[in-house]
Formats: C-alpha cells, sequence, structure tokens
C-alpha cells in the first residue's frame, strides 16, 4: 500500500473521479483508497461528497454504490437517448431471450434449467451457457438429483445498478392486475430449489473479493 497522504477534498475528489473514469466495473472504496494513498475512510467520505454534488447539479451522470464498490452511471432521465444513441452502434446487447433467462433466474435462484425451462416454455439450455460465458449468472450448487443450480454474479448486480439482491424489485410489481400477478406466482411455484438465498449472497460476496483483485471478465459481445 502507498503511504497514507494528505490530500484536500477538492484534490481527492478530482483523484478519485480520474481513477473511476478508467475504471469498468465498480471498485471497492479500499482499492481507491489504496491507489490514492488516502486512508479507506476518508475515500469514503470524499466519495460521498462526489455522488452529492453530481446529484445536486443534476449532471448527466451519476456516482453510486453497487455490488460491493463505486462506478459512475449515466443518469436514469436520459435513458430513452442513450438507448437510441448506443443501439445505432452497439451489438452486443443481449438478446430478448437472454433478458427473459436472465430475469428468471435473477427472481427464482437458485434455479435448475428445468427451472428455466419451466418458467419460460422453451429449452433455456444456450442461453444459459451465453450469460455464464458473459458473467452474468455461474452455477452456485447442485440439486437432489444433482443437476446444476444457477444464480447471479457480481457483475450482474454491477451492470444493473443493483447494490445487493435485496434491492430486486418485487417481480409481481411489474404485473398489471391481480390476474397477471396470480399468474407469476403459478409459473414459478414448485420450481423454487433448496440452497438458500443467504448462501449466494455469501458467495457474492467472496466473488466481490475476487474482482477487487482484478480477477474479472472481459465485457460481453452478443447474445
Amino acid at each position: 500500500m502507498r503511504e497514507v497522504q494528505s490530500l484536500d477534498p477538492g484534490s481527492l475528489q478530482g483523484v478519485l473521479e480520474a481513477l473511476l473514469l478508467v475504471s469498468s466495473e465498480a471498485v471497492p472504496a479500499r482499492v481507491l483508497a489504496e491507489a490514492a494513498g488516502v486512508a479507506e475512510a476518508e475515500a469514503v467520505e470524499a466519495l460521498k461528497r462526489l455522488s452529492s454534488s453530481y446529484a445536486d447539479a443534476n449532471r448527466g451522470i451519476q456516482l453510486r454504490e453497487v455490488a460491493g464498490g463505486w462506478r459512475l452511471f449515466t443518469h436514469p432521465a436520459h435513458h430513452d437517448v442513450i438507448e437510441a444513441y448506443v443501439l445505432s452502434w452497439d451489438h452486443r446487447r443481449l438478446s430478448q431471450a437472454a433478458l427473459e433467462t436472465l430475469a428468471v433466474v435473477a427472481y427464482h435462484q437458485p434455479v435448475s434449467r428445468e427451472g428455466v425451462r419451466v418458467v419460460r416454455g422453451v429449452n433455456s439450455d444456450g442461453v444459459l451457457a451465453s450469460l455464464k460465458e458473459k458473467g452474468l449468472v455461474r452455477e452456485v450448487g447442485k440439486d437432489a438429483r444433482q443437476a446444476a443450480l444457477f444464480g447471479t454474479t457480481a457483475r450482474f448486480l454491477e451492470t444493473f445498478g443493483l447494490r445487493d439482491l435485496k434491492d430486486l424489485p418485487p417481480l409481481e410489481d411489474f404485473a398489471p392486475d391481480e390476474k397477471s400477478r396470480e399468474f407469476i406466482r403459478e409459473r414459478l411455484s414448485g420450481t423454487s430449489e433448496v440452497l438458500p438465498l443467504e448462501e449466494i449472497a455469501e458467495d457474492l460476496d467472496e466473488e466481490r473479493d475476487l474482482l477487487s483483485d482484478g480477477d474479472v471478465a472481459g465485457e460481453f459481445d452478443g447474445a
């Protein structure tokens, strides 16, 4: 670790901002602090001030704490403009099938291939393999029949701007009426597996440590 130095608040915020601009994933505060040569608590306070300054100035970017680290994001208010712009040249976006499969895993993990098939109504083995390759899902255990169970990863949390799995909004909130909510309950019932969600969360904490040490999968490039 570099020798801890003293930086005025403005300079420290500038250093942290520069580090975040060249980072392609969420960076833990301790890693930023080490790079800046300051104490972790000092870095955390500077990050919070920087985040507030973006919000107060209504900037086009936001600084948020996600997946155990800090990362710059575009402002949600400009989503439509950004989406149209990015889709004009970005061919790496997830397909509809990939998004549907990812949603099933995210909201019903741990879940087997058969569980995903039951919910989607089609074989999703190829899509699961693609999501696994992109680092968005991973095997988290096996069921009583030794079938692989899938859950989301720290990269998933980071990609969708979530602090942890508890930040996922209830799936039923997306249903337009009670009949639709009941349909969701019926489709998801009976496919849950035995691995506790708390255990998945603990595994994600370990994965965050690996990510902070630089063991990060590459950018995904197809679906």
